[in-house]
C-alpha cells in the first residue's frame, strides 16, 4: 500500500489511509545503512581471516560472517525493490537465503 500514487485532488499536507510520502526514501535510507555495515563486516571478516592462527581456531565462527554479510545483502535488496515500487510479495520471491525469506513470509501472513 505504500506503493500508491497520490491522487492529483489531494492537497500536500493531506494524507491517504495507508499511504506515506516518505516510505520510499525511507525504504532506500534503511538499504544504505544496511550496505554499510555489511561493508564493514565483510571488512573485519577480512581482517580476522588474515591471521591463520585465529583463522583456523574460529573457522565456524567466521563462517557467521559469511552468513552476516549474505543476511545483510538480501535485506538491501528487498528494501530496494520495496522502494523502487514492487510490492512486498514479489519483492520477498527474490530473497534467496530460504530461512530468511519464509521469516518474511510468515511475518506478512501473521499481518
Amino acid at each position: 500500500m505504500s506503493c500508491m500514487p497520490i491522487p492529483s485532488q489531494l492537497s500536500a499536507t493531506e494524507t491517504m489511509p495507508g499511504f506515506d510520502p516518505f516510505s520510499s526514501t525511507l525504504h532506500s535510507v534503511i538499504a544504505g545503512e544496511i550496505r554499510e555495515m555489511r561493508m564493514k563486516l565483510e571488512a573485519l571478516a577480512e581482517v580476522l581471516v588474515c591471521d591463520e592462527h585465529f583463522a583456523s581456531t574460529y573457522l565456524e565462527q567466521l563462517q557467521d560472517f559469511d552468513y552476516l554479510i549474505q543476511h545483510a545483502d538480501e535485506c538491501v535488496n528487498l528494501l530496494e525493490r520495496i522502494a523502487g515500487g514492487e510490492d512486498s510479495l514479489s519483492a520477498i520471491s527474490h530473497i534467496r537465503l530460504g530461512a530468511v525469506q519464509q521469516r518474511m513470509r510468515d511475518a506478512l501472513g501473521s499481518a
